[in-house]
């Protein structure tokens, strides 16, 4: 068994990771495989990055033969055993389980229940059509970064490489099945603001600004639409941009915008209790069984659940879940709904805290 060390030179990622754990506690993972399942195939290098003293550093554990597979195993889990948090990349699927059966092959008796962990791909895939990206490979997430490799060779190519090692052994060899696994570490590393992505839909938006504004469209129409100023949970690596249903979202560093449309109309709001009330056809308006002895009956009908409503003149938010009530509709089949835009409404920020990441998280599946 190789012990390798080196230390990670470049510049600093621009992501908060010391906001998931403290950085000394953190430990990202990769490992390197002649094959996808532990019964078939060998496990010949595990490669960690940690954070020691101001500098990180990866560390790998080589197996120099076939048979040196559990003394790599041991070496890991027992240098792993002060973190708390594993960081990988697709390791829920791959890495994590694969290090698992072959501790159970070897009797080995270690696992990962005490750990934290956080799957980089697991966190971003779900986002992958909103970054216009065709797949969420590390190295597809490096590109669309501007993130250059050192290494020339993938996973499945450096198969043969280890074969041909363990029958004879070359530095030229060692070097290149070293540094790819030594790349996806420092990929990990510098992809690491890819999970500004994450964060946007999974932590709090501060709206520092909320105003109603009017603009004309291309026919000279004039439409009012709330435009909401952002601080955003971390700095976005590069600039995103969607729209859908009229909405508009930007994003660049720590700032964001929204463009939602509001509308000045009269709208209805519908009763779930219909057969308590009626409907007057005159009045285009339902009413209280309770409070209806003073209308004729002739001027009266049984309310159907498309007649039990009331009608009202104001200004209207969209809304694609039930977000705030009571919700209005244009029409009873229509199944857009909105809420009103009180005043009380205007003055509550946490309350457009709630309404933006709605709304972004309807932009985002929309893609």
């Amino acid at each position: 068994m190789r012990i390798l060390r080196q230390t990670i030179h470049f510049d600093t990622f621009n992501y908060p990771l010391e906001k998931i754990a403290p950085l000394e506690k953190i430990l990202f993972i990769d490992i390197e495989t002649t094959g996808f399942t532990a019964k078939s195939s060998s496990l010949y290098l595990i490669g960690a990055a940690y954070y020691e003293a101001g500098s990180w550093y990866v560390k790998q554990w080589f197996a120099n033969t076939y048979e040196e597979e559990a003394d790599i195993l041991s070496a890991f889990f027992q240098y792993a055993g002060s973190y708390t948090h594993l960081i990988h990349f697709n390791g829920n699927n791959f890495d994590l389980p694969y290090l698992l059966q072959k501790c159970k092959q070897h009797h080995l008796p270690y696992h990962f229940n005490r750990f934290e962990g956080i799957d980089i791909y697991r966190r971003v895939s779900p986002y992958k059509g909103f970054l216009k990206l065709p797949n969420c490979k590390l190295k597809t997430l490096e590109q669309y970064l501007g993130i250059a490799r050192e290494d020339t060779f993938d996973g499945g190519e450096l198969i043969s490489v280890y074969h041909t090692y363990v029958k004879n052994p070359t530095d030229y060899a060692l070097q290149a099945l070293t540094l790819h696994n030594a790349d996806d570490m420092k990929g990990m590393l510098r992809i690491l603001p890819i999970l500004s992505y994450y964060d946007l839909f999974h932590s709090p938006l501060i709206p520092k600004k909320v105003q109603a504004n009017y603009y004309r469209d291309i026919n000279g129409k004039q439409h009012q639409e709330i435009l909401m100023k952002l601080i955003l949970p971390s700095p976005l690596p590069s600039s995103l941009s969607g729209t859908s249903n009229g909405c508009y979202f930007r994003g660049e560093g720590l700032e964001g915008t929204l463009r939602i449309p509001l509308y000045e109309e009269e709208m209805k709001y519908y009763y779930s209790n219909y057969k308590s009330y009626y409907y007057l056809p005159e009045e285009d308006t339902a009413i209280h069984k309770s409070v209806a002895s003073f209308v004729d009956k002739d001027h009266r009908i049984q309310a159907s659940a498309a007649t039990c409503y009331t009608r009202k003149l104001s200004s209207y938010l969209p809304q694609w879940d039930i977000l705030f009530e009571p919700f209005f509709k244009r029409d009873y089949k229509d199944k857009e709904t909105f809420f009103e835009l009180t005043e009380e409404m205007k003055k509550e920020r946490p309350l457009f805290a709630k309404y933006a990441a709605h709304i972004l998280n309807m932009i985002e599946q929309s893609y």
